[in-house]
């Protein structure tokens, strides 16, 4: 109900939004709506319902295949014909009339790959140097340089942190997740120093009055309709920022659209429901009969919590500047389809669990 509620919520949102960009560009006020609906969440449920019956044990005999075909699918976004390049990256994949982001493919794979990796490694191997860490950080590292090639910081952030997540989980000793968080911070570090459009975000994280015209345009836009929605908000439909004025009003921004029409209670009922979706996730994974299921729980549910705190933290100026969508609320029908595939095996794993 939870989900439900979040992407009904998402929907209703996007029609608000993105209304004037829809019009602008596509002659049709409710352009994205329709698409988010139709190519989003209409077979996002269908799977949702389709994993909720599947038995999720099954799902290991499949992670390999599954996580090998993410990787395909993300080395083909840099062949021509294949791969689609947008505003300098390439993170769109058309295969004839179907295109998707081979990233948020690679978010679910990863965590079936490595729950069931781990699950036969056993607790000793796990804790090991040479048998746990080292395979844990090469399996990372594959799927990190193809991420960051396209490029996707905010993503790498993602997938990495939802993997220590499970490695921790899965009984990792303390001393290597702290490695691993020092690592992930020093590797961060070279990525902004090695690309101007990252250190220029770094740059306007540490002082948001800086050009703000320029590079610091957009976080200062979403500041400002932050806080021009008050408590109460503006009311629904009544966002003054859409109007071409936030870049991504219906994407990555759409929280500050939110903040706007619906004020601080509006943002702050959206917060408690991921809040409840957290608290339910690693109940079901606390109470998983085995490993496995634990483990890909625990995946799923920080899956979904980190990049939603990512989103509004970056979106409210609390961390640099990401690109990544609000969970079950931004637009992107890619997106949608692999959350509720999430949330259709986190519910089976639920039915199987303990009372």
């Amino acid at each position: 109900m939870t989900v439900l509620a979040l992407t009904l919520f998402g929907l209703v949102m996007i029609a608000s939004a993105s209304v004037i960009y829809s019009q602008t560009h596509f002659g049709d006020q409710y352009f994205f709506f329709k698409r988010q609906l139709f190519f989003g969440i209409v077979p996002g449920l269908a799977v949702l319902y389709f994993f909720s019956k599947f038995d999720y044990h099954r799902l290991k005999k499949i992670a390999v295949p599954f996580f090998l075909a993410s990787l395909v699918f993300l080395i083909l976004v840099f062949v021509p014909g294949f791969g689609t390049e947008v505003y300098g990256a390439n993170r769109w994949l058309q295969l004839g009339p179907i295109s998707f982001q081979p990233s948020e493919m690679l978010k679910l794979a990863m965590i079936l790959y490595l729950a069931a990796w781990l699950e036969s490694k056993g607790h000793k191997k796990i804790r090991d140097f040479f048998e746990g860490l080292l395979p844990f950080l090469a399996i990372i590292g594959l799927a990190g340089f193809l991420i960051i090639k396209q490029p996707d910081t905010g993503t790498l952030g993602i997938i990495v942190l939802t993997s220590i997540a499970i490695f921790f989980a899965s009984g990792a000793k303390v001393s290597h997740i702290l490695g691993l968080m020092l690592s992930g911070v020093g590797v961060l570090l070279i990525l902004i120093k090695s690309a101007p459009y990252r250190l220029n975000r770094f740059l306007v994280f540490l002082n948001p009055e800086m050009d703000t015209q320029g590079i610091g345009y957009q976080i200062n836009q979403a500041i400002l309709a932050i806080g021009s929605g008050g408590i109460f908000g503006l009311g629904l439909g009544l966002s003054r920022k859409k109007f071409n004025y936030l870049p991504e009003p219906a994407g990555d921004s759409i929280f500050a659209i939110i903040g706007e029409e619906l004020g601080l209670i509006g943002a702050t009922i959206l917060i408690l429901l991921f809040v409840v979706l957290a608290i339910k996730g690693y109940k079901i994974a606390r109470n998983s009969l085995d490993e496995f299921g634990k483990l890909v729980a625990v995946g799923i549910t920080s899956w979904i919590i980190f990049q939603a705190f990512i989103n509004i933290a970056a979106i409210t100026g609390i961390i640099p500047l990401t690109g990544i969508p609000l969970p079950f609320i931004s637009y992107g029908g890619t997106s949608i389809v692999f959350l509720l595939a999430g949330v259709g095996i986190l519910l089976n794993i639920s039915k199987q669990s303990r009372m």
